[in-house]
């Protein structure tokens, strides 16, 4: 499978029909150089705001608010983009409201069949807890997407080894890392929590960020990190567990992923943390 995750530059979009129209441009980028799957970076509904005017989109709870106005014509729009560019799409998160001023930081997939569901984000980061409306999701999903057993962990999930390997142990080959990250040192939290969980799970791992300035939104204002594919370090695969990744101004960075190499490979591994994985639980003396 050939895999695409965007380095997805924020701009302040006058409209919803601007907004779907860039959608459409970059997503057919990817689809055009043979990206079977594509994956969008967190926090991509609050580009939204912006059409909303400066009132709302300098609050975060008025962004919140404002743009679920939008939510139907997002589900729209990225199944009709699944199915005319014949590309499964995972497309960032929405922050929807789920009842009584509440909002879940939801993650979106859809395939060119038609098919559609979702991850929502499991742990609150700092900022989201501040803020006080935003609440985790209850449950774990594991999903076939082209054949290929996969598991989404919003940015923040990505350092969390138990419930990612949850999903290892529920079949899932593949983790799909939408992000979005304000400073170098928590872009470098979820580049170390990708890296392990490909390393423990023996699993591809896909991330998304979002770049640039967005000195309008609370949430969106700086952008750091890039769109890094990943294997486990292993033989086979490159030694720093880089397949691809974005550098400067580039857009997508693609890989094509072997889910047979991963597999056969086991039998000649250098470690096999995966299958070691039960010795880890050990009792503890405490004194």
């Amino acid at each position: 499978m050939k895999v695409a995750v965007a380095k997805y530059p924020i701009q302040a979009p006058a409209s919803w029909a601007e907004f779907a129209a860039r959608q459409r441009t970059v997503l057919a980028e990817a689809a055009d150089a043979g990206a079977q799957l594509a994956v969008l970076p967190e926090y991509l509904s609050l580009e939204l705001a912006a059409a909303l005017g400066p009132d709302v989109s300098k609050s975060l709870p008025a962004s919140l608010r404002g743009t679920q106005v939008f939510h139907d014509g997002w589900l729209a729009l990225y199944a009709e983009l699944a199915q005319s560019l014949n590309l499964i799409i995972q497309a960032g998160t929405f922050l929807l409201q789920v009842g009584q001023g509440r909002y879940r930081n939801r993650a979106w997939w859809f395939t060119p069949d038609g098919r559609r569901g979702y991850q929502d984000k499991m742990q609150l980061t700092g900022f989201e807890k501040q803020l006080g409306v935003i609440e985790p999701g209850d449950a774990l999903q594991v999903f076939d997407l082209g054949g290929v057993r996969t598991g989404i962990a919003v940015c923040y999930d990505s350092e969390f080894p138990l419930s990612v390997r949850a999903q290892r142990e529920a079949g899932a080959q593949l983790l799909l890392v939408p992000s979005c990250t304000d400073t170098d040192a928590g872009a470098t939290r979820v580049t170390v929590g990708c890296m392990a969980r490909s390393l423990e799970n023996r699993m591809f791992v896909a991330k998304a960020v979002t770049a640039g300035e967005a000195a309008w939104s609370p949430a969106l204002d700086i952008n750091t990190g890039e769109a890094v594919l990943y294997a486990p370090m292993d033989r086979g695969f490159p030694a720093d567990g880089v397949l691809a990744s974005t550098q400067g101004d580039q857009l997508w960075a693609m890989a094509e992923l072997d889910f047979d190499a991963l597999t056969q490979r086991l039998g000649d591994a250098q470690v096999t943390v995966d299958g070691d994985w039960s010795q880890q639980r050990q009792h503890v003396t405490v004194s």
